[in-house]
């Protein structure tokens, strides 16, 4: 019955966003258009969104859909969630902290730091800005429905998953081009623990979230279960239901995307790093230096050290995106931090290439609406991936376990 009402589309009773509190004055945020925007995501075949936007003051949030399709409990705009690889952000901003007080050299070769880890070659900065050449992991992990099943309750240690990537055929020569890889950023928490003498999540823990309150953000471990209230996360399984993957041990993203976090705490942590309140002016410059994320796309989606630029037709936003088990998130922000949108859906693995993708055209609607344009429809090829609609970042495991959710994008 969940599946026939999800193929149906959401009822307006489940798709009807929350009460969207907004602060501040002058009115910048359009109230009705983000309502709708939202809205669409979730009558698109999405289970549950739900968003935080931002400009100066000022804040709209918002939710629509379920966040449990067999009760019909309502999504919550203040729901904790996995964010999956946007932890990469924030890992890269501990490390550019420490180039910033001499203790890590950015262009130094990794061996000097990791010896036994590091192919030749490969620099720091190869590893933050994804252009080493090393891996995946996750493609071996997850291969088969049969992997996602095994790992949910398996804890696996991050140099376990370092021998898995460096043990695959390298995707190109170290410095030669963008190929995106969870593997560098399990070196990059091994880097970070290595010169700090302590456990990267309290590393990050001591110099980002503390000083910036985010209470609500933190690095789970091998704890399979979410803290606060939050949605379940569904995966199109093969017997065609929607499988819940919102428990599961996220030892196997370590620190390339184990965090959970909310929009509220996403929106401050961005706000903060962009406006200079984590690093200095030098090293902020190093984390925007990017190389194109598709190399036949140039002038497209650039990839920084942890940090995504994307180019829209009102000028570029920054951020990253993220994809695990279930959950997804994308925070976008422009230059300054002052403009900010972070929203989050409950169901990943659902964009097949080459067939229709409501939900993701919706996605960057919403995304475009919060960045203030009259036609979003036009600026969404800026926001696509590089195989159209979609994650900007690649789902974790096989293209085999992408499949439509039911009577969503589905061709034939």
């Amino acid at each position: 019955m969940a599946a026939g009402a999800l193929a149906a589309g959401a009822s307006p009773a489940l798709a009807g966003p929350a009460a969207a509190p907004r602060t501040g004055s002058g009115g910048a945020l359009p109230d009705g258009a983000l309502r709708d925007a939202l809205r669409a995501i979730s009558e698109a075949g999405m289970p549950g969104a739900f968003a935080e936007v931002r400009d100066g003051r000022e804040t709209w949030r918002g939710a629509s859909g379920v966040a449990d399709i067999v009760t019909g409990r309502p999504v919550r705009p203040d729901f904790q969630h996995r964010v999956g690889s946007i932890n990469k952000t924030f890992v890269s901003t501990a490390l550019l902290q420490l180039v910033g007080e001499r203790r890590l050299v950015l262009d130094a070769p990794l061996h000097r730091y990791l010896p036994g880890l590091a192919p030749a070659g490969v620099t720091v900065r190869m590893l933050l800005d994804q252009t080493s050449g090393i891996n995946d992991y996750d493609h071996v992990l997850f291969g088969s429905v049969e992997g996602i099943e095994k790992y949910q309750h398996t804890t696996i240690r991050p140099r376990e998953l370092a021998a898995i990537g460096l043990g695959q055929q390298p995707t190109n020569a170290p410095g030669e081009r963008h190929s995106y890889s969870n593997t560098n950023y399990v070196l990059a928490g091994l880097l970070l623990e290595r010169i700090t003498g302590r456990p990267a999540a309290v590393e990050i823990g001591r110099r980002v979230l503390r000083p910036l309150g985010l209470r609500r953000t933190y690095f789970p471990g091998t704890d399979p279960r979410i803290d606060g209230p939050h949605s379940a996360g569904y995966v199109p399984w093969v017997d065609g239901s929607l499988r819940d993957f919102s428990v599961y041990n996220m030892s196997w993203a370590w620190m390339a995307g184990e965090i959970v976090s909310t929009t509220a705490d996403l929106n401050r942590f961005f706000r903060a790093l962009l406006g200079g309140r984590l690093l200095r002016p030098a090293e902020l410059a190093q984390m925007r230096r990017t190389v194109p994320a598709d190399p036949a796309n140039p002038s497209g989606t650039g990839y920084g050290l942890g940090l995504l630029t994307v180019p829209l037709p009102g000028g570029p936003v920054w951020g990253h995106d993220g994809v695990v088990l279930g959950h997804q998130a994308i925070s976008l922000h422009s230059p300054d931090g002052r403009r900010q949108v972070t929203v989050a859906m409950n169901a990943t693995h659902y964009w097949v290439p080459g067939q229709p993708d409501p939900i993701g055209e919706a996605l960057f609607d919403f995304l475009l609406t919060a960045f203030g344009s009259t036609s979003p429809a036009a600026g969404r090829r800026a926001l696509a991936g590089p195989s159209g609609p979609g994650p900007l970042s690649p789902a974790p495991g096989a293209a085999t376990l992408l499949r439509p959710l039911p009577g969503v994008g589905a061709t034939g």
